[in-house]
C-alpha cells in the first residue's frame, strides 16, 4: 500500500543515503585537522560517552566490518587515541574492551561537538517534535524494525 502524500519516484532510504553521504563529506571537511579517516571518526564518536566497548559492540554501531575495524583500532592506537584491555566481558578472557586516551578524549570531544553542531544546522529549523520523529525513525531503521 503506497501513501498518497509520498511522491511517485521519490524514495526515502535513497534520500537518507544521500544526506548520510552529504553528512560525512561535511563532517570530514570540519574535522581536517585531526587527520582521521571517517571509520575513525566513527569508532571516536562512539567512545565519546567515556564507556569502553568491545570491538563487536563498535562493528554494530559504526557499521563497520570487525576485519576492517581492526586496522581502524591498530591506527587509533599507533596515534595513542585509544587503549585495548583484555576481559572487556566478564568471563570471556578473548574479549577486548576499547577506552579512548586523553588525547583520544580530546579528538573525541571535537567530533561530537562538530556533529552537534552540523546537526544544528541541518534541523535547527525543525520543531522538536519533528526531529523526535526523525530520531525515531532513524533508530527504527537502525534497529531493523521499521
Amino acid at each position: 500500500m503506497r501513501s498518497e502524500s509520498v511522491p511517485s519516484g521519490w524514495s526515502a532510504l535513497l534520500a537518507l543515503q544521500q544526506a548520510a553521504h552529504a553528512t560525512l563529506q561535511a563532517l570530514a571537511a570540519e574535522l581536517a585537522g585531526l587527520d582521521l579517516t571517517a571509520s575513525e571518526i566513527k569508532v571516536l564518536a562512539n567512545l565519546a560517552d567515556g564507556h569502553g566497548r568491545t570491538v563487536s559492540e563498535l562493528s554494530a554501531a559504526g557499521g563497520i566490518r570487525p576485519n576492517t575495524l581492526t586496522g581502524v583500532l591498530d591506527r587509533l592506537e599507533r596515534r595513542g587515541h585509544i587503549t585495548r584491555r583484555r576481559g572487556g566481558r566478564p568471563g570471556d578472557r578473548r574479549s577486548v574492551l576499547i577506552e579512548l586516551t586523553s588525547s583520544g578524549r580530546l579528538a573525541a570531544a571535537t567530533i561530537r561537538k562538530a556533529i552537534a553542531d552540523l546537526e544544528r544546522r541541518a534541523l535547527g529549523h525543525l520543531p522538536a517534535d519533528a526531529i523526535a520523529a526523525l530520531r525515531a525513525s532513524l533508530q527504527s531503521l537502525a534497529d531493523g524494525s521499521p
